[in-house]
């Protein structure tokens, strides 16, 4: 009967969690592109193939195009330097600018997701649909605690595996050296 017991608790606690997993990713209502605009830099993420080689000071810098594309300029310290990559995005129709399609060579093209937003534009978390990916960006080198945990929170609502983000190291002055 203990053996029971313990296997419908088990089966409680479990099945939320899978069944949050299950619940398809979201983005935010709305963006305001003009404000999401200018630097980032990543406070934590999934580790990523493409980025296999950055070791800290990452950050992406986004613009608006005329065209109404978003210019894409991620860059990273690697052993050697710096390492960066230049793409485009654009933005998919319906959802107030909160998904993207970005690409960083022709043909290719990932989805990008505004999952959380702070009101203020002081954090966002981006990811993608099937929840492989993940980035928690701010406005400044460090993130807050208070504001970290509210980014965390808007990923972990989502269904994301936190336990897979890595924290990035960021420099207080990160990046300020010219390429």
């Amino acid at each position: 009967m203990k053996l029971f017991s313990a296997l419908l608790s088990t089966l409680f606690l479990t099945v939320p969690a899978v069944a949050l997993a299950q619940t398809p990713v979201t983005s935010v209502p709305s963006v305001d592109l003009a404000r999401y605009s200018g630097k980032w830099f990543e406070i934590a993420s999934f580790p990523m193939f493409f980025q296999r080689n950055c070791v800290a000071d990452t950050t992406a810098e986004y613009a608006t195009a005329a065209d109404g594309s978003v210019s894409v300029h991620n860059r990273c310290r690697t052993e050697s330097g710096f390492d960066d990559a230049t793409g485009r995005a654009t933005v998919v129709e319906g959802f107030g600018n909160s998904r993207l399609k970005v690409s960083f060579f022709w043909p290719f093209k990932s989805d990008y997701w505004v999952l959380g937003l702070d009101p203020d534009y002081r954090w966002a978390v981006v990811g993608n649909p099937n929840r492989k990916y993940l980035w928690v960006l701010s406005r400044t080198p460090q993130l807050p605690p208070k504001l970290m945990e509210a980014a965390l929170a808007s990923a972990s609502a989502q269904g994301f595996d936190l336990t897979q983000l890595r924290t990035t190291a960021q420099a207080p002055t990160a990046l300020t050296e010219k390429p």
